[in-house]
């Protein structure tokens, strides 16, 4: 490892966060590297998006009250009014002005300026229509065009199927990264690092995330004592289609057009549980939709109040790939979606730790605080990441000794990091899913704990990119965990139940060899 790249800015990750910084950095002057384990385009969670991009419009007022009140009052408000005072023109100046991203439109042109007006959408938990979106697949129509541009960039290196694994770092101080690709590692020394690596859906069995979501930029920076915060508070989507053994989204727009949620039994129950029925909060409708389906054995999402193939021909299209015969309903169940958690940061995404940023998912920004309100995502990763980037440029580069990583003993059977992380996935998915028991997180920390010292362990002799995802998704799930255990109040998405109340009793534990 004596051979080594520098970079101004080094940007971990290629969703719309992190896109979003490396723009920023090289507005700025900054020659930036995007390593970005994920390949083209699917790997990053942004091209998977479908509802939309949330705008202030002319309320910002009422943004910020219906972002505060899906949060179930946690959020920070400073951070609130980062996001929804920045919202607006980050969208004209990225989305609309650099990249030319044609959100869907009404086709009339009613306030006279001479083009059509967009086709504002509404989801759950928003007062009013405030969402950009293109049909159900606004992700990939962000994500593709910004990829292209930054591809020719002068000043932008993107390095496809790349991961990082370990930050370089001395005394409070961060320095670059040791990055992987195709089994060679070295490392990568940078003036500022910015961690944009997404979500946590490989901790579960059931996920709207892409594969190789296994909390990396969580995991590398709590290692290098960054402060970490609201793990807890795993959001989990409600209406995933359940039809076969290929899960897909079904966007909260189609809710947001007048769809309605409706038991084995064929009778519509939000109305039940919250005023707002299906578009109530979406904590509180995947808990209505996970007590129904134990209750009556199915919950299946009723679009036949809407124009669903005229409005979501792509949903349309997955419902037909996966023989799902919509008319009848599409069958759904909660699946894991969005942490609103991870590396604690200030409103230009720094870090505790000097020269580290992170952005998107894997940053507590403090907007979502303990729920994210719906098609604020994208949001948060834009006005992150264009801040972020903005505050990495022009700090110098430092050369210093880098981590050794060691390859002295054989490799791992080849099933070894698939067995471990079905282990892992049911410990979350029994103990630290939609409802949790206060005893039964002390047993999931007690089998994370000795999950994470085997994969310390191997780590220590072994180098490999699937050995130290694991070790991300251990050190993660710990976190979780962990933090769920210490808070003792139910809010938003961290939903405490008792043994004695909760339905169906409590799965065994699961044993160590699982």
């Amino acid at each position: 490892m004596t051979e080594h790249d520098e970079t101004d800015v080094l940007v971990v990750g290629s969703g719309i966060a992190g896109l979003a910084s490396a723009l920023a950095a090289a507005r700025e002057g900054a020659d930036v590297t995007v390593a970005t384990k994920a390949t083209r385009p699917e790997g990053a969670s942004s091209w998977w998006a479908q509802g939309g991009i949330a705008i202030a419009r002319d309320d910002p007022e009422q943004f910020k009250a219906d972002i505060v009140e899906a949060s179930s009052d946690t959020a920070d408000p400073e951070a609130v009014d980062v996001l929804v005072e920045n919202a607006n023109a980050a969208v004209q100046d990225v989305l609309l002005e650099t990249l030319d991203v044609e959100f869907d439109t009404t086709g009339m042109d009613e306030d006279g300026d001479g083009e059509a007006d967009f086709d504002f959408g509404r989801e759950a938990a928003h007062s009013s229509n405030r969402i950009l979106h293109v049909d159900a697949s606004t992700g990939k129509h962000i994500h593709v065009p910004f990829l292209n541009y930054l591809d020719d960039h002068d000043d932008v290196t993107i390095r496809d199927d790349t991961a990082a694994l370990e930050l370089i770092r001395h005394e409070g101080r961060v320095h670059g990264a040791v990055l992987e690709s195709d089994g060679d590692f070295e490392p990568t020394y940078a003036g500022a690092v910015v961690l944009a690596t997404g979500g946590i859906g490989d901790l579960y069995p059931r996920t709207t995330n892409p594969a190789g979501s296994t909390g990396d930029g969580i995991a590398m920076a709590a290692l290098a004592g960054a402060d970490v915060t609201d793990m807890e508070y795993v959001q989990f989507h409600p209406t995933v289609c359940v039809a076969n053994d290929s899960p897909f989204l079904v966007s909260e727009a189609v809710r947001g057009e007048g769809a309605v949620l409706r038991n084995g039994e064929g009778e519509r129950f939000m109305p039940d549980y919250h005023e707002d029925a299906e578009l109530a909060p979406r904590d509180v409708v995947a808990r209505a939709v996970k007590t129904e389906r134990d209750a009556t054995g199915e919950v299946t999402l009723d679009v036949s109040p809407l124009d669903f193939a005229g409005e979501f021909p792509d949903l349309v299209g997955k419902c037909e790939d996966h023989g799902v015969a919509y008319e009848d309903g599409i069958p759904v169940a909660p699946a894991e979606h969005f942490l609103c958690g991870g590396v604690d940061v200030d409103e230009h995404g720094r870090t505790s730790l000097d020269r580290l940023y992170a952005v998107g998912e894997c940053a507590r920004t403090g907007v979502h605080g303990a729920n994210r309100l719906a098609s604020t995502s994208l949001l948060e990763g834009l006005v992150w990441g264009l801040r972020a980037g903005e505050d990495a440029a022009g700090k110098e580069v430092d050369v210093i000794e880098a981590p050794e990583l060691l390859e002295r003993d054989p490799e791992l059977p080849e099933r070894f990091a698939g067995e471990k992380f079905h282990r892992l996935r049911r410990v979350m998915d029994e103990y630290v899913g939609l409802e949790r028991d206060p005893d039964d997180l002390g047993r999931a920390m007690a089998v994370l704990r000795r999950l994470k010292g085997e994969v310390d362990a191997y780590t220590r002799t072994r180098t490999s990119r699937s050995l130290y995802e694991l070790r991300s998704a251990s050190v993660t799930a710990l976190l979780i965990a962990r933090q769920a255990a210490e808070n003792e109040e139910s809010v938003g998405c961290h939903h405490l139940v008792d043994e004695a109340s909760a339905d169906g009793g409590r799965a065994p534990e699961p044993r160590a060899d699982d």
